[in-house]
């Protein structure tokens, strides 16, 4: 029979399993019914204890960056998430609350709570909080990496080169995909109210958020979608995904980002498709979709100054702090670098694909931070800026990749290079290497603001 691997498995709050009604699976970060090891868990759990799983999810408005872009997005992928639970005779339950609260209360009447995994810190402080709270034992899985994160490494690592073959070594003892299993009682009988998913308009309507950021309302929502995207990216565009993926006029990258912030697909799953192929793009892409991916989980995981200036590395810091009187050709305020205002129209276009399309181009994401950095006053307000206008639109924002890559624009995770006014020794980027590298005119015609 198949078993989650412990290292998986945190055990947050040390209590035992009690008397209950249901196994309380707590599902926020993995919002998915299919290749979810934390929902296989409770699954597991509920069937050795003759006791049906209850799945409950907390819409919170507080919260942080999100907005109707982000909660349209996550709560039309939910609908799926019920109807599949409902299928295999799981009922789910949804309400408008602060997530601990709602855990706490639904645990009244649970034998055990299982919860997924997060790596960001409101969500170690909401399931650290919650198992401090609850009557019974109360664990943590993590079901959105290949490898656990302390498995993989006890420190944060300097780049990826570091990281490689640490993840390498430990990806065969982790790559199997959890089969699907089904609880033996059904929880649909438990009369319990939900919010209705299916109207997410409805739902919207009752959230205390900012609403001003539209919807991206070509780009559906959800596992079902999750999988038709890597379908065709499989199909069409990974066998040339090594040569052109950095060619930012062409659609060579997964589009997957979004799902995998949400939750919404397994990046095992993931793994599992790209490796059953022989394409040419394969080694490349598991390359970012595992090693890249969960380097940044390590960074995010052990450095607790993540989401701050003071999360770059000490060289870059002191560069930077040399430099800090240079002279800078330009300077933007927030609002113009957010309404696409520069004098450079590759910044702008890569700007305006950001507010319009909920992602940037990953070649064009790299030069758009590091413009930000030439001109703004300071590199810690450049920090400030990128963050809140990433969060604020990216539809895979407030992501353990967005931090990351973030503090990469700053050095993390990279090493010194040419001296250079403003920048120091931090990589510098610059529209000549677009322009002899790539044909930036169709990313221009496609993204440049209509002023």
């Amino acid at each position: 029979m198949y078993s989650v691997e412990d290292k998986r498995i945190h055990n947050l709050n040390g209590k035992d399993a009690i008397n209950g009604s249901y196994v309380l699976y707590w599902m926020q970060q993995s919002q998915r019914a299919k290749y979810n090891h934390a929902l296989i868990h409770a699954i597991q759990i509920g069937n050795s204890l003759d006791l049906p799983v209850l799945v409950f999810f907390g819409i919170d408005s507080g919260y942080p960056s999100a907005n109707l872009r982000h909660y349209k997005f996550m709560i039309d992928g939910l609908a799926e998430v019920e109807r599949q639970l409902q299928k295999i005779g799981i009922r789910m339950i949804t309400w408008i609350i602060d997530p601990v609260e709602g855990v706490v209360r639904l645990s009244e009447n649970a034998a055990v709570v299982v919860a997924d995994f997060g790596y960001l810190k409101h969500q170690l402080i909401w399931r650290k909080e919650a198992a401090s709270s609850v009557k019974c034992l109360f664990s943590a899985v993590e079901s959105d990496v290949i490898v656990p994160v302390e498995t993989a490494s006890m420190k944060e690592e300097y780049s990826a080169a570091t990281l490689r073959p640490k993840i390498t070594a430990l990806m065969k003892f982790y790559a199997e995909l959890p089969p699907l299993i089904k609880p033996l009682k059904s929880s649909l009988p438990l009369n319990l109210n939900s919010v209705n998913l299916s109207d997410s308009e409805s739902v919207i309507v009752e959230l205390d958020i900012d609403k001003t950021i539209i919807p991206v309302e070509h780009l559906k929502s959800g596992t079902t979608a999750a999988e038709r995207t890597l379908k065709r990216f499989i199909e069409s565009r990974l066998d040339e995904y090594t040569e052109k993926r950095n060619h930012p006029s062409m659609s060579f990258s997964s589009e997957l980002s979004p799902y995998l912030h949400f939750g919404q697909i397994s990046p095992l799953f993931i793994a599992s498709e790209i490796l059953n192929t022989d394409s040419p793009g394969r080694d490349d892409f598991i390359e970012q979709l595992i090693v890249r991916r969960e380097l940044s989980v390590n960074f995010v995981y052990y450095n607790k100054k993540y989401d701050s200036y003071d999360s770059i590395p000490p060289w870059a810091a002191a560069t930077l702090k040399k430099h800090q009187s240079d002279r800078r050709e330009y300077l933007y305020s927030r609002r113009e670098f957010e309404e696409s205002l520069t004098h450079d129209l590759y910044w702008n276009a890569a700007q305006n694909e950001l507010v319009t399309t909920g992602k940037i181009h990953n070649y064009m994401r790299m030069y758009w931070g590091k413009k930000i950095i030439e001109w703004t006053e300071s590199p810690e307000v450049a920090f400030d800026y990128m963050v809140y206008l990433n969060n604020r639109y990216a539809l895979d924002g407030r992501d353990v990749n967005s931090y990351a890559g973030i503090a990469w624009c700053l050095g993390r995770h990279d090493r010194p290079w040419k001296e250079r006014p403003v920048f120091g020794t931090i990589r510098y980027m610059n529209d000549n290497g677009l322009k002899r590298k790539f044909d930036m005119s169709g990313y221009i015609k496609k993204y440049s603001p209509v002023l």
